[in-house]
């Protein structure tokens, strides 16, 4: 059903964030005014083989590319601002963000050469920016990254709220508290509709403080007598403030390893996010020159992520460091839904490796940047929305939140949940579902954007479980002659060393195939090789039970 918004509806919709974790986008829009939020990115799952990150498809934004006014940013994280590059690539829109956001996403334009031409604006709690029929501001949210941000925009039926990723820390170790006066605020100017995460909504109670985590970081590095691997996401500067911290307290120095995490520390030392002395800090290359009790290192990998420090120095492909005995690696993150095969891939190698590990789930070492259940009601009860939709984490999530926002007082019928691409469309009276549109995803593979789609992803999946056969030979087509071959050649099927017996009768069914070819009144070299791949696969399979990718290389004369 296509997108079907009345004159006098105001319109939300999604190009990812619903039903998913990750490349979070979001739309507001009325008449001919259109508000993004967040442009982010997905990092791809186990299936998605050879994929570096996923987008989602923006064709909906260009189709309206008239209308947008600005893209506005809650916070720095990678599902919230990596893909603005891609995006920025298609529409060179307006960014509005916070002070440490604008500097992350300055840095991802500067590598990808796009910052001479972006729009970037700062932005602060006490901003507004106004447009003819819409305007936007924002309150500070607690979350695991500073300067986190829920924003508000105004329409004419009241403000339509995204939270952002949230929880309520009412004893954060950095940042400014979150603003409940101004989320009363609003919530008592009337807010029609509120967007809401939903990543933790089946768990109960309050998420735990980095108070919390602080002081386990603490205890930890002073406790532990060898060298120290400390993982953790390169944004989130008050756990990096927070080791570092905790490194000197313990007379060790610090050494950074990892492209992000070395740009994230730069970025965090110019905002005053991290506030330790420089000296702390010493070059790759002067690890050798310390004890190990004398050293903390610090670099990005947490997830797993093949090419990131952690990987590379678990695998002993890092050029400056690998694991010695008595190493301790030190997991201040929680896998992201995807990830936990790798991540845990990561931990089994570097334990075979000779290192200790520690995780959050056993030390207090990480917690969750996103609020639990009586955070979620508190912030329902603050907004008090007409209409409500469950956003951020997994379908069941979100039906939890859904009934979180029934017990607060929403009603059960004003509460929506929707699917990338479907537009809830809304006046002061009612709410109804208004079509949709093409949100696919969209996969990135080093320089390509959307050029790898279902049929190259299951081609890959066929090479990486049963690999491939190539079948050459060349043909006379004139005399209908076998010329050469035909020869077989496997990668990733058989060992050819030792599969002589299957490798002739292979040659033979190809050689048979050729010659049914030959009978053909017109000799057609697209059949032919359709009727080279259909006999070798039945052969294969009868002979082996599997299905290699079957590649017929006939040279003519």
């Amino acid at each position: 059903m296509k997108p079907n918004i009345k004159n006098n509806e105001v319109a939300v919709f999604a190009l990812g964030g619903l039903d998913e974790v990750g490349k979070n986008t979001y739309g507001i829009q009325f008449q001919d005014e259109l508000i993004i939020i967040d442009a982010g990115i997905k990092f791809p799952e186990d299936d998605l083989l050879g994929i570096d990150y996923v987008i989602p498809d923006y064709s909906y934004l260009l189709e309206n590319k008239d209308k947008i006014k600005g893209l506005f940013i809650t916070h720095s994280h990678e599902d919230h601002i990596g893909g603005i590059p891609y995006l920025l690539k298609e529409l060179n829109i307006p960014v509005y963000g916070s002070k440490l956001a604008i500097a992350m996403i300055r840095n991802k334009l500067s590598e990808h050469r796009l910052l001479r031409d972006a729009k970037l604006h700062e932005v602060t709690e006490d901003s507004v920016i106004k447009f003819r029929k819409l305007s936007v501001q924002f309150f500070h949210t607690n979350h695991s990254v500073a300067e986190s941000f829920g924003i508000a925009v105004q329409t004419p039926y009241g403000h339509v709220v995204q939270t952002g990723d949230f929880k309520f820390d009412f004893t954060p170790p950095f940042g400014k508290d979150a603003n409940l006066q101004k989320m009363a605020k609003i919530g008592e100017e009337g807010v029609i509709t509120l967007l809401s995460d939903s990543t933790n909504a089946e768990i109960t109670g309050f998420t735990d403080s980095e108070q919390v985590v602080n002081e386990s970081i603490n205890d930890l590095v002073e406790n532990i007598d060898g060298r120290i691997i400390f993982a953790s996401f390169a944004s989130n500067l008050s756990r990096i403030q927070q080791v570092i911290r905790a490194a000197r307290l313990s007379n060790r120095k610090v050494a950074v390893f990892g492209r992000s995490m070395i740009n994230g520390i730069e970025i965090g030392r110019e905002l005053g996010y991290i506030k330790e002395d420089p000296s702390i800090f010493i070059e790759a290359n002067e690890i050798n020159a310390y004890e190990p009790h004398e050293i903390l290192i610090l670099c990005t990998g947490s997830q797993g992520e093949p090419f990131a420090a952690l990987s590379r120095i678990a695998n002993g492909t890092h050029r400056q460091i690998s694991i010695i005995p008595g190493d301790t690696v030190i997991f201040s993150s929680s896998p992201i839904p995807g990830n936990t095969n790798s991540v845990n891939n990561l931990i089994n190698s570097l334990s075979e490796a000779g290192a200790n590990i520690v995780h959050g789930k056993i030390n207090n070492i990480h917690t969750s940047g996103h609020g639990a259940q009586q955070e979620l009601k508190l912030m329902l009860r603050l907004m008090k929305p007409k209409f409500f939709v469950p956003i951020h984490g997994e379908r069941r999530m979100q039906h939890e939140h859904q009934e979180l926002a029934v017990q607060t007082g929403v009603k059960e019928e004003n509460t929506f949940i929707l699917d990338n691409g479907e537009i809830l469309a809304f006046t002061e009276e009612y709410a109804r579902r208004a079509g949709d549109f093409n949100a696919q995803d969209v996969y990135i593979d080093g320089k390509g954007i959307g050029d790898i789609g279902n049929v190259v992803l299951r081609d890959r999946r066929v090479l990486s479980n049963n690999g491939l056969v190539v079948v050459v030979a060349t043909i006379d087509k004139n005399k209908r002659k076998i010329l050469a071959g035909p020869d077989i050649i496997s990668r990733g099927f058989i060992y050819m060393r030792e599969s002589g017996d299957l490798i002739r009768s292979a040659q033979a069914v190809a050689e048979k195939s050729i010659q049914h070819s030959f009978g053909y009144k017109q000799i057609n070299e697209y059949k032919l090789r359709n009727d080279l791949i259909e006999d070798l696969k039945k052969f294969l399979y009868t002979e082996t039970e599997r299905r290699p990718m079957i590649l017929p290389v006939v040279l003519t004369k």
